[in-house]
């Protein structure tokens, strides 16, 4: 790929980064590449040699893989202080029941400790922009200055337990998001899932957030329990739910993927997370909606799920991206620490499917999650007119197994740059 400078006329070159190789992702691999900036944006990618003349502010990154910046499009920052607190659980409905009681005992303070620890992990593995559940909205806008992660924050709902009216809810959202100032920061809804809030909830959320022009983002699918409990009527989560008290008039009427769409969630403003247990149509239907799916392949793993249906998925022609999830649902072994990464997550994704190219896994981790977050063009890819969000990795290797050293990349990276500004500087 040759530079096209003139693809932004009106751009002046302010800093040249060069790098043994250059992954736009949206294009081929580029060896000895550049990436010309004009402040916070991209003016164009190509070879050193096509721009070593231009006059500018040149950073030479040397044996390094220069790539856009990791976008993880689901995660859960306010659990990160959970890591290794959870037992294995039996069932989904155990971990639930875990989860609940442990997080009762929270105080705010440790909330907001575990929120910015996880984004500095996020920020030390690559990500440079990161979907987050807020379960914790209080904590919005100061934790968004302890980081420079760009940051969706979507509002969790639920109202089962608390009986509120959905009116209320939504309405409370609204209200946060027009009171909190924006920057790096952006703001959607989060029901949380369909057995943790009503169907009146889900409706709004869905009429609202398409009228707002706000992301949306719900769990579904997620396990076996969840499935019975709306197919069929029974289960364990059906059990557990009734005896608490929850309205139990909407299940057995068909999958929970039908579900959302019979109360008006599905659309392209939506992220399905997890999506593990369907029936046939239902990627169908999710592909007409045009929903983008986000899968946490650790989480996947440490419930022990059937196979993600990635293929079925695919076929219908949906965009799917990848997510952390949180570290209360990641295996971590005796005197083992592990970390929020998508690093981590592409190379679970690539054990548990083998014959997934990795140029795909890449595509998943960084253009398919901008799609998903409205980002399309401006994350996610080395392009001119995106946002100058890069991060570099130690390479040295060949030009064709490039995608694959991204992809099992192991531990922190050796530069970050999100929005113009080193938010890890790399090492002179």
């Amino acid at each position: 790929m040759s530079l096209q400078p003139h693809q932004n006329p009106g751009a002046e070159v302010t800093a040249i980064l060069r790098a043994r190789l250059v992954m736009p992702i949206a294009a081929a691999p580029i060896r000895d590449g550049a990436v010309c900036l004009s402040g916070n944006q991209i003016v164009s990618v190509g070879r050193w040699r096509d721009v070593k003349a231009v006059r500018a502010r040149v950073q030479d990154l040397g044996e390094k893989i220069l790539l856009p910046g990791l976008v993880n499009a689901h995660c859960h920052l306010d659990y990160t202080g959970m890591a290794g607190q959870l037992p294995p659980p039996r069932s989904f409905v155990d971990w639930l029941q875990f989860i609940t009681t442990n997080k009762s005992g929270w105080f705010y303070s440790e909330f907001a400790e575990a929120w910015i620890a996880g984004a500095k992990m996020l920020l030390n593995t690559g990500s440079t922009t990161v979907g987050d559940i807020e379960m914790i909205p209080d904590l919005l806008p100061e934790v968004w200055s302890a980081t420079p992660l760009r940051i969706f924050s979507f509002l969790e709902m639920t109202g089962v337990r608390s009986r509120r009216p959905p009116p209320e809810i939504i309405q409370e959202a609204l209200d946060k998001i027009a009171a909190t100032p924006g920057g790096r920061g952006r703001m959607g809804f989060s029901p949380h899932a369909p057995y943790s809030t009503t169907p009146e909830l889900l409706r709004l959320a869905g009429e609202i957030s398409r009228r707002q022009n706000l992301r949306l983002v719900t769990h579904v699918a997620e396990s076996v329990d969840e499935f019975e409990m709306y197919s069929h009527g029974k289960g364990r989560m059906f059990t557990w739910l009734s005896r608490g008290g929850r309205d139990m008039s909407d299940c057995g009427h068909g999958s929970p993927v039908q579900h959302l769409e019979r109360h008006g969630l599905l659309g392209s403003n939506l992220l399905a997370v997890h999506v593990n247990y369907l029936v046939p149509g239902d990627a169908a239907l999710l592909a007409k909606h045009q929903v983008s799916i986000v899968h946490c392949p650790r989480s996947h793993a440490y419930f022990k799920h059937r196979p993600f249906p990635l293929a079925e998925l695919a076929k219908a022609g949906l965009n799917i991206c990848l997510g952390t999830d949180s570290l209360a649902s990641v295996h971590q072994a005796r005197k083992q620490k592990v970390e929020l990464s998508l690093f981590d997550e592409m190379r679970e994704l690539a054990v548990t499917n083998p014959t997934l190219k990795p140029e795909t896994i890449l595509q998943m981790a960084t253009v398919n999650g901008a799609i998903a977050l409205g980002m399309k063009g401006k994350i996610g890819e080395l392009a001119p007119g995106a946002l100058a969000d890069l991060i570099a990795i130690p390479y040295a290797g060949k030009t064709a197994e490039a995608a694959s050293a991204v992809v099992h990349h192991r531990g922190h990276v050796a530069a970050s740059m999100i929005d113009g500004q080193w938010a890890i500087a790399p090492a002179s």
